[in-house]
């Protein structure tokens, strides 16, 4: 993916919290929280070293059932995920651009908009200190 297709915040919070609050805000907005997936921690099971990596999966089937409606395919994509990791202590939030979600399989605009959620959540998750 290209820069445009990704988008990258940075949290004041360490990995732990910001997955932490994320998955609070998830829940508290109604949506649902697939899982938690701690890459590094599997990695370290295993004897494999991996800066601290987590992926929070989370969606809301009122706004991603329409999108699967439209463009089956979305549902590779679907449920949303936010990767949160640690980049030399400093924390970020990355995922996938809803416009570049939505262009990659050509969502209409009305039913892709409610992907744009994602933005406001993880803005929430970075103004938590």
């Amino acid at each position: 993916m290209t820069g445009d297709q990704l988008v990258t915040k940075d949290s004041p919070l360490s990995v732990d919290d910001a997955v932490a609050r994320l998955s609070e805000l998830v829940t508290e907005r109604g949506m649902t929280l697939f899982g938690v997936v701690d890459h590094s921690g599997a990695a370290h099971a295993v004897g494999l070293d991996l800066r601290d990596t987590k992926v929070v999966i989370f969606g809301n089937p009122k706004g991603g059932t329409p999108v699967m409606q439209a463009v089956p395919q979305a549902a590779l994509d679907l449920p949303l995920k936010v990767l949160v990791w640690d980049d030399a202590g400093q924390t970020k939030l990355t995922y996938t651009a809803p416009a570049a979600l939505a262009a990659r399989y050509g969502v209409p605009d009305g039913v892709a908009a409610p992907l744009a959620a994602i933005d406001a959540l993880t803005d929430a998750v970075i103004a938590n200190n």
